[in-house]
């Protein structure tokens, strides 16, 4: 399960291959992100115009870990080089070897923290 999550964001998000989507996403995908509707295509869609925009674009993940059926990824999305980024986890969940359903939370990296330490 973590190679295919792994393996999608790289492929179709950091790559652009959303030709490949149905490889990874469930025609039916269930969608928790508030701006997405649900399905493979609208998140294939928009990858492709968000890659039209920001050729750069690309997750760096950090953190990978699987639990059941779940798969967490806490990565550093960054927009184009220099961009500080944002902290995102996302959690898919796996069914029959494809992810069927999708939530994540986004955060601007600030320029500095309270502790010290780094939000990614």
């Amino acid at each position: 399960m973590s190679k295919l999550v792994r393996d999608y964001i790289e492929f179709v998000w950091n790559q652009g291959r959303t030709e490949e989507a149905e490889r990874f996403l469930a025609k039916d995908l269930i969608q928790h992100n508030p701006n997405l509707p649900d399905g493979r295509k609208p998140l294939a869609e928009f990858i492709d115009g968000l890659r039209e925009q920001l050729p750069a674009a690309r997750f760096d993940i950090r953190r990978l870990a699987a639990e059941g059926d779940l798969v967490f990824v806490h990565s550093l999305f960054t927009a184009e080089p220099g961009h500080r980024g944002t902290a995102v986890v996302d959690v898919f969940r796996i069914e029959d070897g494809l992810i069927v359903e999708h939530w994540d939370l986004r955060e601007d990296v600030p320029e500095t923290t309270v502790s010290g330490h780094g939000i990614v």
